[in-house]
């Protein structure tokens, strides 16, 4: 069965290329009006002409997610004019720098807190009241195996979304008697660019592209999902789900 989301209203971050073009789009085309945040604006104008010659609608909202107050503002406009929000797609994120911790400059380390965390923190509490609103509220919070692994070199990042998913659960937590319904996705290695700044020797098309990876997030948004405080993983060709020990 199709997905069907007519009539709802859909915020996604980082919409103006990668996963989140990808998986605004695909919310558009399940009947979705898709709230598309980017700091880019010829990527938002793109992705509205690919929703609009899909049959779908679009709001742009070009922003810089570093500014909290714009992030605060952006509640205050979704309330006034829908008074409401079914569903969040927080996919904005900054790789920062691939570099042994101790060569990160503060500055690097400083941005991707502020993008990668405190932004999305910021988001959550702007859109949480209108998320309750919805009679079926769902938010998919996008992060990363390297919350988990840790690897080389990869702190600030790491770091960055190992909080995010701590940050994910305690929310979930905070819901789970409500409608909403909360969980993170992990959309593993895709083809994007910020993977081919993080690793600039590896063959793209060994890798899936995110189109295919938006198609396998966007069933998180259904009003008839039951999980929540989940973290859903790329593998084989489909999403797996675990739950962190408590």
């Amino acid at each position: 069965m199709s997905l069907d989301l007519s009539g709802r209203v859909a915020v996604v971050t980082g919409a103006s290329r990668g996963i989140g073009y990808f998986i605004a789009r695909e919310l558009a085309a399940a009947g979705a009006h898709v709230i598309a945040v980017a700091r880019t604006v010829g990527g938002l104008e793109e992705l509205d002409d690919q929703i609009k010659a899909g049959g779908g609608q679009a709001t742009l909202v070009p922003l810089d997610l570093a500014d909290m107050a714009g992030i605060d503002r952006l509640g205050g406009a979704i309330h006034e004019r829908w008074g409401k929000l079914d569903i969040l797609v927080a996919n904005a994120a900054v790789l920062g720098v691939i570099a042994p911790i101790g060569h990160v400059e503060a500055k690097t380390f400083e941005k991707v807190m502020t993008i990668n965390v405190t932004a999305t923190w910021r988001l959550i509490r702007s859109v949480d009241p209108l998320l309750r609103l919805s009679d079926a509220g769902r938010a998919i919070v996008l992060s990363s195996s390297l919350a988990h692994s840790a690897r080389a070199f990869w702190a600030p990042y790491a770091a960055s979304k190992a909080a995010v998913e701590a940050m994910t659960r305690s929310w979930a937590h905070e819901t789970e008697n409500l409608p909403l319904r909360v969980n993170a996705a992990d959309p593993g290695a895709t083809r994007t660019a910020m993977r081919a700044q993080a690793v600039p020797g590896e063959d793209p098309e060994t890798l899936p592209h995110p189109s295919e990876i938006a198609k396998r997030i966007v069933p998180l948004a259904s009003p008839t999902l039951k999980e929540t405080g989940l973290i859903f993983q790329a593998k084989h060709n489909r999403f797996v789900a675990y739950r962190q020990p408590e």
